[in-house]
């Protein structure tokens, strides 16, 4: 009994009087605290220290083994690459805050100090984890970028490190404050407010900003690729940020904006692997019919010695001066050029062939009949004379 109540005393004089509501009487409450923590738990207090330095050791240890391998690894950009970039973004002082909260339970300090703690490792690791997004997201986009040696995405990139930066920093001070016992509401309410309104006022220029994004990294079309775009035939010459130029058939330089070029469909005449070719085979009415039920072979045979995928070919109408045979069939390659060549060798082909046949080809004709007012056909030549009876029979010999 007497051993309790002793020891009881002795705590109760360790312990410093209960804080004021005068600021400096509580700075003074703390440091009593802080000193008496410090006085009873030295122990831990040196035990977690010495732990606390060998997990930063560890941890310092990993972050420079891992950076070593990724900077060993060949190529820029790549996703190696990457995850170096975020390594080395990694701070000595994060790891250090890392390491000095997962000992700090172990010495069971003061309200105040553990929370102090709590409060610069949220902060620490919020901001790192801010960091190490934007590392990530640009790494992406630079590697994207050097993919199709875009110099679009590359002159673009310190604007979208800023805009990256503002909107990941901004929610790490929102989660910041929210940890710390703050009402964010209002500010999250005030920051949409504002984007809204920002947004409206620059709609046009954000709308083609992320258009132009939009092609980067979607490429439906890529610089020196022949597009169709709604009317317009053309070369893509550049992509810029808020317009692309294009280079017509015709010689003429199109602007158009990303965000009108993305309204319309647009075809893309580059990395075709085949292409179709269509002719009309035309020939007069006077083709007998069993050539007609030749012709169809005949044109098939020619596609396939010209070394090309015949698709098919039939009787296709009855025209004004002509009976037409559709003739489809592939040619495999990308470039234009060869298509062209093709289609001139298949066409020559096929008239060779035709001619040696018989075929005759078909033109535009047109006939024109005279009747006589009583509806009786004028012929348009004179008729010749029938010889009568009685000079034929004067003609004859007695």
């Amino acid at each position: 009994m007497t051993f309790s109540i002793l020891a009881a005393a002795t705590t109760a004089a360790a312990k410093p009087a209960a804080p004021a509501n005068n600021p400096l009487d509580d700075l003074r409450y703390w440091w009593d605290a802080s000193i008496a923590w410090v006085n009873s738990h030295w122990l831990q207090i040196g035990i977690a220290i010495g732990v606390g330095l060998v997990i930063y050791f560890l941890l310092s240890m990993i972050r420079t083994f891992a950076l070593k391998r990724a900077q060993s690894a060949p190529g820029e950009f790549t996703l190696t690459d990457i995850v170096g970039r975020v390594i080395h973004k990694t701070k000595s002082i994060v790891l250090a805050i890392i390491a000095v909260r997962m000992v700090a339970g172990y010495a069971q300090p003061p309200a105040l100090i553990l929370g102090t703690i709590q409060t610069v490792f949220t902060i620490a690791v919020v901001l790192q984890a801010a960091i190490w997004g934007r590392e990530i997201i640009l790494g992406l986009i630079q590697r994207r970028a050097a993919e199709g040696h875009n110099e679009t995405l590359s002159n673009a990139m310190g604007i979208i490190r800023l805009l990256i930066s503002i909107a990941l920093f901004a929610i790490a001070a929102i989660v910041i404050l929210d940890n710390m016992g703050v009402n964010v509401t209002g500010l999250i309410a005030g920051l949409g407010i504002g984007g809204i309104a920002i947004g409206l006022a620059a709609q046009g220029i954000f709308s083609d900003l992320f258009a132009s994004l939009s092609i980067i990294f979607d490429r439906p079309f890529r610089v020196g690729e022949t597009i169709r775009y709604d009317t317009s035939t053309a070369t893509v010459e550049r992509i810029g940020l808020k317009s692309t130029r294009l280079r017509s058939v015709n010689g003429e330089l199109l602007v158009i904006s990303n965000t009108n070029l993305l309204g319309k469909e647009i075809t893309n005449f580059a990395h075709l692997h085949r292409r179709r070719v269509t002719f009309t085979i035309s020939v007069i009415y006077q083709t007998t019919p069993a050539m007609l039920r030749d012709l169809p072979a005949l044109l098939e045979e020619q596609v396939k010695a010209a070394g090309h995928e015949f698709i098919r070919s039939s009787f296709l109408t009855f025209g004004p001066s002509s009976l037409d045979f559709e003739l489809l069939f592939d040619v495999f390659t990308e470039q234009f050029e060869e298509v062209v060549a093709a289609r001139t060798d298949v066409g020559i082909r096929l008239f060779e062939a035709l001619a040696a046949a018989g075929y005759e080809f078909a033109y535009p004709t047109q006939t024109t009949f005279t009747a006589a007012p009583d509806g009786t056909m004028i012929l348009p030549y004179v008729e010749s004379p029938k010889p009568r009876a009685g000079a034929a029979k004067a003609a004859k010999p007695g």
